[in-house]
């Protein structure tokens, strides 16, 4: 399909291509080439999740647009995580059971245990987890940032003291991942953000 797109390119570039078409054919071009990179896609309420497995454990989790398709599981352990992250969206109260690759540092995952111990249903803020670990709002909201398993390790349960606070390194009030945060907290029936 990459190789057809290509030759389309190369034909329409000798008569004229526009701008726009070009912004077309570069963001197919990356979505291809990005879904290349997940072991799975599974379609999501508010997008997609990306799956990247390899050697027997999970090596990441991505929150993705709408702009991209599903991807059957290509192994075992993509499998099993496609079927949960899917069990995840049909019931909230689902707990994963995924073998997770060894990420981040001492400190993140630190921060990280501690978001995976909160409650469905409940949230913390940046200033109590900080409190809890003994460190800065600021450094967890970093290691919430940082977070390779979101859904596993679900930081969007960690919220600003005024509001929903950031999430995975955005804080565009209007963008797609705090979209994503205010669905994944509806669904799990937190509101208010």
């Amino acid at each position: 399909m990459a190789a057809m797109m290509r030759k389309s390119l190369c034909r329409k570039s000798s008569a004229g291509l526009q701008a726009g078409s070009f912004l077309l054919y570069a963001t197919a071009m990356q979505n291809i080439q990005s879904s290349a990179l997940f072991s799975a896609i599974v379609a999501a309420p508010f997008g997609a999740i990306g799956i990247r497995t390899d050697a027997g454990v999970v090596r990441e989790l991505v929150y993705l647009p709408p702009q991209f398709a599903e991807k059957d599981p290509v192994d075992p352990i993509s499998e099993k995580a496609a079927g949960q992250v899917e069990r995840y969206f049909a019931e909230s109260d689902f707990r994963f059971d995924l073998p997770l690759a060894k990420a981040g540092t001492a400190f993140q995952q630190k921060v990280w245990n501690v978001i995976a111990a909160i409650p469905r249903g409940d949230v913390l803020t940046y200033g109590e987890v900080a409190r809890i670990i003994q460190s800065a709002p600021r450094a967890v909201g970093q290691a919430c940032g940082a977070n390779w398993f979101p859904l596993v390790i679900p930081c969007h349960r960690v919220t600003a003291a005024g509001g929903l606070g950031g999430f995975a390194h955005n804080d565009d009030e209007t963008g797609f991942h705090l979209g994503v945060k205010r669905w994944l907290l509806a669904h799990e029936g937190i509101e208010g953000y």
